[in-house]
């Protein structure tokens, strides 16, 4: 259907840009001749530029319902500030351009994904057009299909080509935004005038509140793997070329839970038992990463990150689709992205100290988010439904 294709196509070019650079965006920086202290001011500040940026744009795009074209803009601001990185040569100018590049980026996931969770729906919102996470499954296989085409590319050209792929594919899905489904006429923008009360209609909502909670503590545990994992596998010998099968069983799984499995256990078990899935998952993910570094259970227990994220992903979706208001989705998006990244940057620079104190006992918190998040998922389903 013309939806799902547009969709495809929107979130194909999106992921693919964010894949072609951001593994590479550090190496692109020590080649400008940026010092570790530099490279860690653009990192930190970009974190900080990034949970600012989200709401900000999402109020906005509720309060004016032009999520269409303020993704447009956005994606296409993005590409510009892309195309400029490479001629800048003085730090300070290059810590401006590469800020606004941040702000201009990160409500793009947020709108995209508002707009898709509602198109999927039909008008009265109790039947399914299409399934979202056949979207999300094609963005993360975009995602790793840009990261290994740019580092061909890379050999060939040198770093500064992931800037101008970047920028081309962000300016290819701004142009595709023309071809998503016209927003229903009937949604108006909210009542309530202030950021203020959109966010307190919002924090009313019982189940919004506790899934942007749960989120928190399962998405937020996957700090000390993505910082550390790696580190720790190399260290206890396990070759790049096991590492690298490793970390690739777990963006498989991650598509098959987006494309295959996971809408079917959100339908059988609604948000709430889907969630608690997820937090099981979790559980067991760190105790096994705290406990053994061998290759073999590394292999059972890399393809539960299916379950950790994905999963979770498509249950927050599933629920924000039936208790968000729809004039309040661009903004519902954001904050659910806000509350999962403000605690994972706490915790990926707590995790250098829990790791260099703990080592591999530093996952045993991460067990204990999760765990916490279970009993919490309980009431979500409910909620949901209602």
């Amino acid at each position: 259907m013309h939806e799902l294709r547009s969709f495809i196509l929107l979130y194909g070019l999106m992921y693919a840009a964010f894949g072609v650079a951001s593994p590479f965006w550090p190496r692109f920086f020590e080649t400008r001749g940026m010092s570790p202290e530099q490279i860690g001011l653009l990192l930190g500040l970009g974190t900080v530029v990034r949970l600012i940026a989200g709401p900000v744009a999402g109020r906005i795009a509720d309060r004016l319902q032009l999520l269409r074209q303020l993704l447009a803009a956005a994606a296409a601001l993005a590409a510009c500030l892309a195309f400029g990185l490479p001629w800048v040569a003085a730090f300070w100018v290059f810590l401006i351009v590469r800020l606004c590049h941040e702000a201009a980026l990160t409500p793009t996931t947020s709108l995209a994904d508002a707009l898709a969770l509602s198109a999927s729906r039909s008008r009265d919102r109790s039947a399914t057009r299409f399934e979202y996470g056949w979207v999300r499954g094609s963005a993360s296989l975009a995602f790793v299909f840009g990261t290994l085409v740019a580092g061909q590319v890379i050999g060939w050209t040198g770093l500064t080509s992931i800037a101008w792929m970047h920028g081309a594919l962000l300016l290819g899905a701004a142009a595709s935004t023309m071809l998503l489904p016209a927003p229903d006429r009937r949604i108006t923008a909210a009542h309530e005038h202030s950021s203020f009360g959109a966010f307190r209609e919002l924090m009313e909502i019982a189940a919004f509140r506790r899934m942007v909670l749960v989120a928190a503590l399962i998405l937020g545990s996957h700090a000390m793997h993505d910082a550390f994992a790696v580190i720790r596998w190399n260290a206890a010998g396990i070759s790049p070329a096991t590492i690298s099968v490793l970390w690739s069983e777990a963006v498989a799984a991650e598509v098959f839970v987006f494309f295959v499995i996971g809408p079917r256990l959100v339908d059988r078990f609604g948000p709430g038992g889907a969630a608690a899935i997820a937090a099981t998952a979790a559980v067991l993910r760190w105790i096994v990463m705290a406990s053994s570094t061998h290759p073999a259970a590394l292999a059972i227990v890399q393809p539960l990150h299916g379950l950790t994220f994905a999963l979770l992903h498509l249950s927050c979706m599933r629920l924000m689709g039936a208790a968000v208001p729809q004039h309040l989705a661009a903004t519902g998006q954001a904050i659910y992205a806000l509350g999962p990244g403000v605690l994972t940057a706490l915790l990926t620079v707590s995790s250098g100290v829990l790791y260099a104190r703990f080592g591999a006992g530093g996952f045993l918190l991460m067990a204990v988010l999760s765990a916490i998040a279970l009993p919490l998922c309980s009431g979500l389903k409910a909620r949901a439904d209602a």
